[in-house]
């Protein structure tokens, strides 16, 4: 950030920006930290200030580097350890290359009781982390009793244990609590009443509290509360009441309100006063009292230190007793008291020595937030404890002997008197794949590097793939890459940085992205290798993917992700849990067409409109352009074609496009002028023309009421710098398709204004045309829309034109899509896009978008910091323990947090769903059932195979929308005899085929049976293996099916669902398939109506369950 002129430097900070605003990222780039501390938790804090652009850190720190540190802090290495140097001048150049803008200083001087502590007046926010209780407790008076107070936190990790501690002041002001963007709500109507009562419109919720202040506007009738402040009593998710409004004016019509956002003041206690009676941010409401058991045992473990100079011994009972003690002598002193914990007393008396780096990793990425709240006044701070654990690491190790956990010199050794040596061998010798290199792939890389998570010498690896190149915006959350690094592969420069970090592990780096295209790479062979699949994606169909993969092939998947402050993660265990697809995100709701193209109302349609305008003209009709003349090479063929009245696909977008191709830039600025006249003036007029002001609805209401707004057609206005920026950058992104140059001189202000010179502009006559109304009406198919006889002469007319012109070259046949891209200021896309979204917020009177919020709506830009990331991986690391060390469903832990709240919620993973379909016999997504066969296994042989392992007696098998067996069909009896691979015919390079198996119901009668969930089946077998028996089996993908009558719910990827899927998507596009050993398979029941392979309308047809099955050759 360049602090000098005040400037955001935007290429880089982009996404931050999103989730702090200008004026706290201003804030930040004027202030001054001092960090006293470099183990584990220091140094994430200072790399993630630093990444966040304060102006000034002091780096504080007074100890050399041992080998201990090297599994805990990620900026030392083995080199540094050798020679014996301090640990803040190994840390000071690696963190000041993270961030250009930020001064990074150095201070080694001892601090102490008898320290002057003056020189903290220098700074907004001192943070002391690995500190003695006493020194904290004199540096945090000092800093309440400054004028204006300093902030301060306080920061360890002990063991499993870490807190946070927070003392902005007496009065500390936030300027924003939650950092969420106040939504506009459309009003429906408003009492003439004390109070007034607001409804909004109908469907759509306030999200309003009681307390808040909103402002109206654009209402009608009762118009004197327009641009007035109110405090709401909220009285439904859909109405509020405000003050008396029974002496106003009635209320007709329209009008929106606003959430306003007013500053809050906090008051915080000093550290002596918060140690008696403290206030605890509750992370796990399952353990709700942990947060002060663990208060009261970290109180005990800081008078430990005192008396005894060091921390109690491993294992030692003599010092855990002592800790005891001391514990029960802290609880005396609370204000109330609680019974002690013996056994997590002992526990942490136990652990205390060593480090968990993923635990602080995720407490410095929430102790790194409250710096930020601290100097920007964003956020709601911490009041004033956060604890948290990860006692469920090692509440399983309790009885191993004391031997497992004692140091052996390396660099593991802070995690090995944590969670002992076998553990520590498990994590060394996993074998993981990680998807994504982003922002939490580096930070879980980072982690995976200080666990030794697979390490060479043990036969480990960890592959990463990401396909993605590095841009500078990634700098700011992506800590492994450097500006040198721009434009090179993520995931092989995240490679190597993790070697630097660790260089005993082994990391195979991939440029690939993982989907059906890669399963030749991604096979079930390759999983077969694999303990554990980290995903780090951003968006949530690959996590799907990925997710049907692992559950295909039984691997544990642990997945996470960011938005702004906030974090989740998710734990998926074989046989433990349930999957990703378990469970579906309500979708996201749409923009009705009609709204987007007629009637927007906020000012996302019409960015939203603007970006839409920018794929149709600039991407859909190039690549449709460009596909066409290579299917029809000749356009006096084409031009033959038309005349004999064959219908060609496309033909008629196409003969307009290239009547109408520019030839130079001049004809590109004709080209923009003709479509400012089309979108803002004949657009209006003709709306206008159709439904004029005064139309009413049979209602007898009017049209043109909120939240339709009537549009006001635009007069170009060559004085208009809106108009202009329009203008240019429509010009220059036909430019682009047409492949047509142009100088910087060409679109200078001069040059334009030369062009449209020429521009004859014909004049509007209404068209007698409909225009869409109805909100559910779906966008049409341009391509396939019916061509009167009147279009198909113009068109013929106009390729008759463009030959007979003899301006036809093989250039001419070809256009160049754009693909827009939101972080390339250069290409004028962002430009285009927030060009004519203003323009036509302002033709429709909604209040304009600038161009930074316009770039992150239009580029759906996820707003990102590295605090966030920060968390969530360490949250996921303290997870692979766990995985690695085979734990039980009980310690496993989800996580959803919010940093800006601050809110962390830990709960148990979602446990696997059993559905029962006999008597003993029952299913999971998890599950496998074998059938055994041989080369020439018929059909009866494979219905006898199933009735006789498992009670079930197949009534009918489907293969695609194929009956291959259903017993009332003529002829069909005769199939049993067959031999299955007869039956299937499977084309050559075919290696899976999915059947769909129906059984009758246990009792006779119409009574449905409980069906299990829609699930898929993958079994892996080879010719070679074909020989030695025929296989047919199934795996889980989707849990929670469907009502047997819900026909509407998405298949996921490869599930077979003979009521929606075609045969070629039963037949698999991509499948996701696990590894098996031969004459091994899995097969799963499935509840299934085959109601439409029968001609059967929307319901079941009370056909029996289905069991869903591969047959694999």
């Amino acid at each position: 950030m360049a602090t000098d002129s005040m400037e955001i430097d935007d290429s880089l900070y982009s996404r931050q920006r999103y989730v702090l605003g200008d004026r706290a990222m201003l804030q930040m780039a004027q202030s001054s930290v001092f960090l006293s501390g470099l183990g584990a938790v220091g140094v994430e804090i200072a790399k993630n200030i630093v990444l966040a652009g304060i102006k000034t850190v002091t780096l504080h720190d007074t100890k050399v580097c041992e080998t201990w540190d090297l599994g805990t802090n990620f900026f030392i290495r083995e080199e540094d350890v050798h020679n014996q140097r301090s640990r803040v001048e190994v840390i000071y150049p690696r963190v000041a290359e993270l961030n250009p803008y930020v001064q990074v200083g150095v201070s080694t001087c001892p601090l102490e009781d008898s320290t002057d502590l003056s020189f903290l007046r220098g700074y907004q926010c001192v943070v002391l982390t690995d500190a003695r209780l006493n020194l904290q407790k004199r540096v945090d008076e000092f800093c309440h009793s400054q004028q204006p107070p300093i902030t301060f936190i306080g920061c360890e990790v002990l063991g499993v244990c870490a807190r946070v501690f927070c003392d902005f002041g007496e009065e500390f002001e936030v300027s924003d609590a939650t950092g969420e963007e106040p939504k506009e709500m459309f009003i429906q109507n408003i009492t003439q009443a004390n109070p007034g009562v607001v409804t909004c419109m109908e469907g759509r919720s306030h999200g309003l509290q009681t307390g808040q202040t909103v402002v109206f506007k654009e209402i009608n009738g009762m118009d004197t509360l327009n641009n007035t402040h109110h405090k709401v009593t909220v009285l439904s998710p859909h109405s509020f009441s405000i003050e008396d409004t029974s002496s106003l004016p009635p209320y007709t019509d329209g009008g929106m309100c606003r959430l306003v956002k007013t500053p809050q003041t906090f008051r915080f206690e000093t550290m002596e006063r918060q140690l008696c009676e403290p206030q605890v941010l509750t992370a796990d409401f399952s353990k709700a009292d942990a947060p002060i058991h663990i208060h009261i045992a970290m109180l005990a473990l800081d008078a430990f230190q005192e008396q005894h100079r060091r921390l109690p011994n491993i294992g030692c009972c003599q010092d855990a007793e002592v800790l005891l003690r001391l514990t029960e002598e802290v609880n005396e002193t609370l204000t109330h008291r609680v019974c002690v914990n013996q056994d997590l007393v002992r526990c942490v008396s136990r652990c205390a020595r060593g480090c968990l780096a993923p635990l602080a990793a995720a407490v410095g990425g929430f102790a790194s937030q409250e710096v930020l709240k601290a100097l920007t006044g964003k956020f709601t701070p911490l009041q004033q404890w956060f604890y948290l654990d990860a006692i469920e690491v090692v509440r399983p190790l309790q009885s191993l002997p004391v031997e497992e956990f004692m140091p052996r010199g390396d660099r593991y050794d802070a995690l090995r008197t944590c969670v002992g040596e076998s553990l520590c061998q498990e994590l060394h010798k996993q074998r993981l794949f990680m998807v994504g290199c982003g922002a939490i792939g580096c930070e879980m890389l980072k982690n995976l590097a200080l666990l030794g998570v697979g390490l060479a010498k043990y036969s480990g690896e960890v592959c990463i793939t990401d396909p993605d190149l590095i841009e500078k915006s990634n700098l700011n959350r992506q800590f492994l890459f450097r500006p040198h690094h721009i434009q090179k592969p993520k995931s092989t420069m995240a490679a190597m940085a993790t070697l630097t970090i660790n260089p005993e592990l082994s990391v195979d780096a991939h440029l690939n992205k993982v989907y059906p295209a890669t399963e030749d790479l991604y096979s079930d062979t390759f999983f077969s290798k694999l303990h554990t699949v980290i995903t780090a994606l951003d968006n949530v169909e690959a996590r799907r993917y990925v997710d049907s993969r692992c559950v295909s092939n039984q691997k544990a998947m642990l997945d996470s992700g960011t938005m702004g402050t906030k974090g989740h993660t998710e734990i998926i265990v074989p046989n433990l849990t349930e999957s990703y697809n378990s469970h579906r995100d309500p979708p996201e709701e749409e923009i009705p067409f009609c709204t987007l193209k007629s009637f927007p109302a906020v000012i996302e349609h019409t960015i939203q409109w603007a970006r839409d305008k920018f794929e149709s003209s600039f991407s859909h009709k190039p690549s449709m352009f460009s596909m066409f003349w290579q299917n029809y090479s000749s356009v006096e063929d084409v031009l033959q074609r038309m005349k004999s009245g064959e219908s060609l696909e496309g033909s008629f977008q196409v003969v307009k496009l290239l009547s109408r191709r520019p030839l130079h830039w001049e004809h590109c600025v004709s080209l923009a002028r003709l479509k400012f006249d089309k979108y803002f003036k004949r657009k209006a007029l003709q709306l206008l023309h159709s439904f004029p002001l005064d139309t009413r609805l049979k209602d007898g209401s009017l049209f043109w009421q909120s939240p339709k707004r009537p549009p006001c057609p635009i007069e170009f206005d060559l004085s208009d710098p809106l108009h202009v920026s329009f203008i240019v950058s429509t010009a220059r992104l036909y430019a682009g398709i047409y492949n047509i140059p142009y100088s910087k001189k060409n679109v200078s202000l001069e040059a334009v204004t030369a062009a449209l010179t020429e521009v004859q502009i014909p004049e509007y006559i209404p068209a007698d045309k409909s225009i869409e109304t109805d909100e559910t009406a779906k966008k049409p198919d341009q391509i396939k829309l019916m061509v009167s006889s009147e279009e198909e002469r113009e068109a013929i007319t106009q390729l008759e034109g463009v030959i007979s012109s003899h301006t036809l070259t093989s250039e001419s046949l070809r256009m160049t899509p754009l693909i827009f891209e939101k972080d390339d200021d250069s290409n004028g896309h962002v430009d285009f896009v927030t060009a004519a979204s203003a323009l036509r917020a302002q033709m429709y009177a909604i209040e304009p978008a600038d161009r930074f919020t316009t770039k992150r709506i239009a580029g759906k830009i996820i707003p990102a910091i590295a605090t966030t990331t920060a968390a969530v991986a360490g949250l996921v690391a303290l997870e692979l323990i766990k995985v690695a060390g085979g734990y039980e469903f009980e310690a496993f832990k989800n996580c959803f947090f919010n940093l800006a709240i601050p809110v962390m919620v830990l709960t148990e993973t979602a446990p696997i769903r059993k559905t029962y379909i006999r008597e003993h016999i029952s299913f999971s997504i998890w599950d496998r059932w074998n059938i055994y066969g041989h080369e020439d296994f018929t059909l009866s042989d494979f219905i006898n195979a199933v009735q006789e392992k498992y009670g079930v007696e197949p009534t009918m098998v489907v293969h695609g929308v194929k009956m291959l067996y259903v017993p009332v069909m003529p002829g069909h009896n005769k199939r049993l005899k067959f031999t299955m691979l007869k039956l299937v015919k499977p084309s050559a390079e075919r290696r899976y085929v999915d059947l769909t198996v129906s059984f009758a119901p246990e009792t006779d009668g119409d009574e449905d049976l409980p069906g299990p969930p829609k699930i898929n089946v993958r079994t892996p077998l080879t010719h070679q293996w074909l020989r030695g028996g025929v296989l047919v089996g199934g795996g889980g993908l989707q849990q929670k099916a469907p009502p047997l009558t819900d026909t509407s719910s998405p298949n996921h990827l490869r599930s077979t669902d003979c009521t929606d899927s075609s045969p070629e998507d039963q037949l698999g596009k991509g499948a996701d398939r696990p590894v098996l050993p031969p004459c091994c398979c899995d097969v799963v029941v499935m509840w299934q109506v085959c109601w439409r392979a029968f001609g059967g309308g929307e319901g079941r047809c009370g056909m029996a369950p289905c069991v869903l099955l591969t047959l694999t050759w």
